[in-house]
């Protein structure tokens, strides 16, 4: 079985201002920092043995990954396919700027939602296959790991629907040819 700890970057100052980051390269706030650090040390309490951390290229998600990296003592390979969706002429804004730009979500350099899935779909699947019986991180974006939990949830959840929070995990096994969630946008371990 291959276990996959989807962990969604820590807090920026656009997620406090409400902004739309996007593929934006914003770093992480204070406050951010120690929500990756608790992310790190949930790992070590519980004893999870990690194989692998993988990131977005993006500031935010490798500050992130570099936290929980000096925690565990393991590198950070970066990952194009896990960057932010695009979300063209709306990044910056506030959910209240993009209705009134785009009363219609008819977006500038929108990146489509199905090229996003798919390069992310074509990543997990390779890891299915090279890192059996292993644990692996990836910390990536809200948009990227929604779209993941959309995919496998057949749009339960994810995309449109959920709304993770910073420095979240999601956790997402694969075995005998099947996906499940077994757990989503859980930050019981920021709580501690």
């Amino acid at each position: 079985m291959v276990n996959i700890y989807l962990v969604r970057h820590g807090e920026t100052d656009w997620n406090l201002a409400g902004r739309l980051q996007g593929s934006t390269d914003i770093p992480l706030n204070e406050l951010g920092k120690p929500s990756a650090l608790k992310t790190a040390q949930y790992f070590r309490a519980n004893d999870i043995t990690i194989s692998c951390i993988m990131t977005s290229p993006l500031t935010r998600a490798k500050q992130t990954a570099e936290i929980i990296s000096t925690v565990l003592e393991i590198p950070v390979i970066e990952v194009q396919a896990f960057t932010e969706r695009c979300f063209g002429k709306a990044e910056g804004l506030t959910a209240e700027e993009r209705m009134k730009k785009f009363p219609n979500q008819d977006i500038p350099g929108l990146e489509d939602i199905q090229v996003v899935r798919e390069r992310v779909w074509n990543v997990l699947q390779t890891l299915a296959s090279t890192h059996a019986d292993e644990s692996v991180i990836i910390v990536s974006h809200g948009g990227v790991i929604n779209a993941v939990l959309s995919i496998l949830s057949n749009g339960e959840i994810g995309t449109g629907i959920t709304k993770l929070k910073n420095a979240c995990l999601n956790h997402i096994t694969y075995s005998n040819d099947e996906w499940t969630i077994h757990s989503y946008n859980n930050i019981l371990h920021l709580e501690r």
